[in-house]
């Protein structure tokens, strides 16, 4: 005969429900023996009948397993406490990152100008202020990059000379002086004139 499949639901008839209740106790008292044994695992386990009375098993101590019980899930709840401070401080450092990120961006773009219709006269000036001070220390970096780069040509111009007065000894030669080392610049006459061609007589 096929027994017909047990609906979970709770059983009406008093005496139905005991036995059922006695069978599968003594079911579950014998898997969690079972398991404690076969696994050498842990198990506690409680029941307490529809009238009160108590039925437990225990692979050791039941009052040590409970202990163990609660003070491993009070670990947990610290844990989870400590996961949830750090999610929401992450939470917050993200938010007012994507502020900062936000309020940059504004301001790369007016410094670009672009989106100055809602600016005040008072923060139009603050802008205006800014570019002049970064505009001065944009001059002020390119002097100074100016002047390295001449001090460079003059060292680099220092050790030419003193090259180009070894290879004149060597050649013999005698070492320039100084007066034919400058440059001499002459006016060149030209009869280039401005103005409207002269007439030729012919």
């Amino acid at each position: 005969m096929v027994r017909g499949k047990t609906q979970m639901k709770r059983i009406e008839n008093a005496t139905s429900r005991q036995v059922t209740f006695s069978k599968r106790r003594n079911g579950l008292l014998k898997k969690a023996f079972e398991l404690s044994v076969l696994c050498d695992a842990e198990v506690a386990l409680i029941i307490f009948s529809p009238r009160g009375k108590l039925y437990e098993f225990s692979s050791c101590s039941i009052n040590k397993t409970i202990e163990r019980y609660q003070k491993k899930t009070k670990d947990i709840g610290i844990n989870s406490k400590i996961v949830e401070d750090h999610s929401q401080h992450a939470k917050e450092e993200t938010s007012n990152m994507m502020t900062k990120l936000e309020f940059l961006e504004v301001a790369k773009r007016k410094l670009l100008g672009d989106g100055l219709e809602p600016c005040t006269i008072d923060e139009l000036q603050q802008l205006e202020n800014q570019l002049e001070r970064s505009l001065s220390r944009i001059r002020a970096r390119k002097n100074q990059l100016f002047r390295e780069q001449i001090e460079k040509l003059k060292e680099k111009e220092k050790i030419l000379v003193e090259e180009n007065t070894k290879l004149r000894e060597q050649c013999g030669m005698q070492p320039r002086q100084a007066s034919e080392e400058q440059e001499v610049y002459m006016d060149v006459e030209t009869q280039l004139s401005i103005g409207p061609p002269e007439r030729r007589v012919a």
